[in-house]
């Protein structure tokens, strides 16, 4: 065992060391199939003689990862700190040295694993240009309310690959999702695991009271459900629960403006019947699905824009304003409006729908 632990640290990156996570390895040896059997088998051979040992087991997990970054066309030292990164982690999962919070965020799995795999769809796909960043405060508790769209809810998670990736300080949006989120067997495991939780006031208040980021998109399934004929146009947002939640905490709303994922899956159609058998709000007929099967699942390459607004301070009202249902109603109608007309201008100056 003294020998595996050698091997790993060995290996294991340093803190300070950027991190871009195995994606470009992966996707770039994918490309290559014949390379990469090729070199995997090469360095399989080079360590044929591996039986039980398992410092030799380490060692030959680190030559089929070299020889899959050689494939993809990584540089030496790019392949080396993503083998380094990849076995730092399981390492780290192995011996136990990460934490989990009350809500059951693992932060060691969202930096590692969860933000590189939605990276390529933030920076190669979508193209995503983001404004405002700087409205987001670099410490203490915020509230990001955006517009919700797109069929599948990938508008949530490319904003919390902004905020951490485009924030200085490289800030976890905590995120508040529908009871189907959870119910959803995986998608709720790895929510929870990447910040996620219930959209509930009290959930809310308890993060927000200990300082985090938490985000919310309070049109809900009525926004990522709604037809193409109807896009960029608000939903209802509610009664204002966010709203509450934010003036009892005393912290800054910041509003959240969202344009590219209206196009990922245009809505034409409902299958209103499956969707009842299936117990799901609705199941969309998009151009490409079902017509296409499974590769009707793929979104379509859109440009999108994330614009976060100049933050609304609720600590000047106290928190007995939060029992105001006039004040929580005007609030609530501001941060949408707000949202409706970035939407519009940010419409005004997009040039083409992908590009």
């Amino acid at each position: 065992m003294q020998r595996i632990g050698a091997a790993a640290e060995s290996a294991a990156e340093p803190e300070s060391a950027p991190a871009t996570g195995p994606s470009t390895l992966w996707s770039g040896a994918i490309a290559r199939p014949g390379r990469l059997v090729g070199a995997v088998l090469n360095a399989a051979e080079s360590s044929s003689r591996v039986n039980t040992d398992p410092a030799e087991l380490v060692q030959l997990a680190v030559n089929v990862l070299r020889a899959a970054a050689s494939s993809a066309g990584l540089p030496t030292e790019e392949a080396e700190r993503q083998v380094a990164q990849g076995l730092a982690y399981l390492r780290r999962r192995l011996s136990g040295s990460y934490e989990v919070d009350e809500f059951g965020f693992d932060k060691d799995f969202t930096t590692s694993v969860y933000l590189p795999l939605l990276r390529p769809l933030y920076r190669k796909w979508f193209r995503i240009e983001v404004k405002g960043i700087e409205n987001i405060p670099a410490t203490g508790g915020a509230l990001i309310v955006s517009n919700h769209s797109g069929t599948i809810a990938l508008d949530s998670v490319m904003t919390q690959v902004a905020v951490h990736d485009e924030h200085p300080q490289q800030r976890h949006l905590r995120m508040l999702g529908a009871d189907l989120v959870f119910q959803t067997p995986f998608v709720g495991t790895v929510a929870r695991r990447s910040g996620s939780t219930l959209a509930a006031n009290t959930d809310a208040e308890r993060l927000l009271t200990s300082g985090e980021l938490v985000g919310v998109w309070p049109e809900g399934f009525k926004g990522v459900g709604k037809p193409f004929s109807e896009r960029y146009k608000l939903q209802r947002f509610g009664r204002g629960g966010f709203v509450a939640a934010a003036l009892r905490t005393g912290v800054p709303i910041i509003p959240c403006s969202i344009v590219g994922a209206e196009e990922i899956y245009p809505i034409i159609g409902n299958m209103p019947t499956i969707a009842r058998l299936l117990g799901v709000p609705y199941v969309p007929v998009t151009p490409t699905f079902p017509l296409l099967g499974p590769l009707g699942l793929v979104p379509l390459p859109s440009k999108w824009f994330i614009e976060f607004g100049t933050p609304i301070d609720t600590a000047q009202f106290g928190t007995d304003a939060a029992d105001d249902p006039m004040l929580v109603f005007d609030l609530t109608d501001q941060v949408r409006e707000t949202i409706q007309q970035t939407l519009y201008s940010l419409l005004m100056h997009r040039t083409s729908i992908f590009a």
